[in-house]
């Protein structure tokens, strides 16, 4: 045990609240950027100023929420893919979509980049998160793939080469990781 304090389970009523303005945030922050204005935020979630800034009291506080909704959200997509598309394919399209986390969440990936003491944990956290659900896409593309890469390598590789589009080159980004899962496939064999 940590020795933190675990946060008390919200009533209905502030559930909702609170996933509506994850949602929310993060569909603003998408469009307009982490600096979007809170009231934006708050309107598109339908709930009050107050109740942003008291969930949420620093902005980086509501980055980081809306950065872990969507790592959980990704992280549980991996299931569904499987089930509906072939091995290969659930796992490029599980790839596509880490790119759509990353890279085309105006300022996330930047904060996610960033040595701030607010998002200096959420490298290691999100991998932790991330990569179980890429190593069981892997197992299942099993003899599609290369043996000699892990999904720990594999994960850090994306993120290298998301790294760049931060300035905002999102096809290029696109075509190397493209290139690298690409070249997973005429790897050979997997154990």
């Amino acid at each position: 045990m940590s020795g933190k304090a675990q946060p008390s389970p919200l009533r209905a009523d502030a559930r909702r609240n609170h996933d509506a303005l994850l949602v929310a945030a993060a569909r603003v922050f998408a469009t307009t950027g982490v600096d979007a204005p809170i009231k934006d935020i708050a309107h598109q979630a339908g709930v009050g100023v107050g109740t942003v800034y008291r969930r949420f009291p620093k902005r980086s506080d509501l980055i980081v929420a809306v950065f872990r909704y969507e790592v959980d959200s990704h992280a549980d997509t991996a299931t569904n893919l499987a089930l509906q598309f072939g091995p290969f394919e659930a796992l490029t399209r599980w790839i596509d979509g880490l790119l759509d986390l990353i890279v085309t969440k105006r300022g996330l990936g930047t904060a996610l980049q960033s040595d701030a003491p607010a998002y200096a944990a959420l490298r290691a956290e999100f991998e932790a998160r991330l990569v179980p659900s890429l190593a069981r896409l892997m197992d299942k593309a099993g003899e599609e793939i290369s043996a000699d890469i892990s999904a720990t390598e594999l994960w850090r590789a994306v993120a290298l080469l998301c790294a760049p589009a931060t300035a905002g080159d999102f096809a290029q980004t696109r075509r190397m990781v493209d290139l690298l899962v690409r070249g997973l496939r005429a790897g050979g064999r997997r154990p």
